[in-house]
């Protein structure tokens, strides 16, 4: 019985030397699992400082406009006889696009000129007799007053019988028809719409703040909703004078360039006026920027290491910002991850 007890107690006791044993080499593999990952490493995108053009702009919305645009209206009152265009049909200046019925005109017109050749027969028969003093001045007067009254009524008459062929007074696109044949139309009722789609302009209502940066001729970038991934270029025209004392904004007329068909009054975009451009000058993404209580840095790295560094910059250009002072050309720049960092942070680099 005794010998039991001792074989029992052995056991126990081997049996709490190995749990000890096992337990101390799970803690050593835990320190040093802990010292090896006391260095941490953190993963970041960077670019290198490039050098190129960058332009400073101010950027408002439009809606674009023809130049030269005119309702065509009818000057007799008439029935429509003939439309000789359609909508999107190009016209010229003067040609003729539709047609009012017009036998009443002409037949006013024969009836004005025969009484002028009547009168203008009795004004050189009594001038004849005048001249030989048969008759009394004021018969000769009378008959040339009565013939120049006539000759205007028949210009008259004349002048409304050719309005009943109504013509385009400039050359452009018809982009509406008001009428259609046999409707019976008045005096100064619209028949058509004609636009001249060249040029195509652009009116903006800057701040009046801006006054001193914008000037005639300065180029500008056109990007329409209706045709997306595509820059049109223009220029400025025209700069109101004045401003609008209730808007606090003055007016800046922009012609888009010439042989951008795609261009439509009525489309909507963002206008860009390129006020300056700096060429040669340092840029990194806009997305490497931290910025801090007006204060900007980024992170450069050295040395698989990230180091914070205070920058000025100047202009943005769509995903690129000017460098003026803290960075000089080759320097590596985080991009992604910088949130991340503090001073002497080691990385792992991941180029764009």
């Amino acid at each position: 019985m005794k010998t039991q007890r001792i074989g029992t107690f052995l056991v126990a006791a081997a049996l709490s030397i190995f749990t000890l044993t096992a337990c101390s080499n799970g803690e050593n593999n835990n320190f040093e699992n802990n010292d090896n990952d006391s260095t941490l490493v953190i993963p970041v995108e960077v670019m290198d400082v490039s050098r190129g053009t960058i332009s400073a702009y101010y950027s408002n919305t439009a809606t674009l406009e023809a130049v030269e645009e005119a309702n065509i209206v009818s000057k007799v009152r008439g029935i429509v006889q003939e439309l000789s265009v359609e909508e999107g049909d190009y016209v010229r200046a003067g040609q003729i696009i539709a047609k009012i019925e017009d036998d009443q005109y002409r037949i006013e017109a024969e009836r004005a000129k025969a009484t002028l050749d009547r009168l203008f027969n009795d004004y050189q028969r009594n001038q004849e007799l005048f001249e030989k003093e048969l008759i009394s001045a004021e018969v000769y007067e009378n008959s040339r007053f009565e013939y120049e009254s006539q000759k205007s009524a028949y210009e008259l008459a004349e002048l409304n019988y050719q309005h009943t062929s109504i013509k385009s007074p400039i050359s452009g696109v018809i982009s509406e028809r008001f009428v259609k044949i046999g409707n019976m139309i008045g005096i100064d009722q619209d028949v058509y719409r004609v636009t001249d789609f060249d040029p195509i302009q652009a009116v903006l209502f800057i701040p009046e703040h801006e006054r001193s940066k914008i000037r005639v001729g300065q180029r500008t970038e056109l990007a329409a909703d209706a045709i997306p991934n595509e820059i049109f270029t223009g220029r400025v025209e025209r700069i109101s004078p004045t401003i609008d004392p209730t808007t606090g904004t003055f007016k800046v007329t922009v012609y888009m360039d010439q042989d951008q068909d795609d261009l439509r009054p009525g489309m909507f975009g963002r206008v860009k006026i390129v006020y300056d451009t700096r060429e040669n000058t340092k840029m990194i993404p806009k997305a490497a920027i931290i910025s801090e209580d007006e204060i900007q840095s980024v992170f450069v790295i050295k040395d698989s290491l990230a180091f914070r560094k205070i920058i000025q910059t100047g202009y943005v250009n769509g995903l690129n910002i000017e460098v003026l002072n803290g960075l000089e050309d080759g320097e590596t720049v985080v991009t992604t991850g910088q949130g991340s960092l503090t001073d002497s942070t080691k990385v792992n680099i991941v180029r764009l």
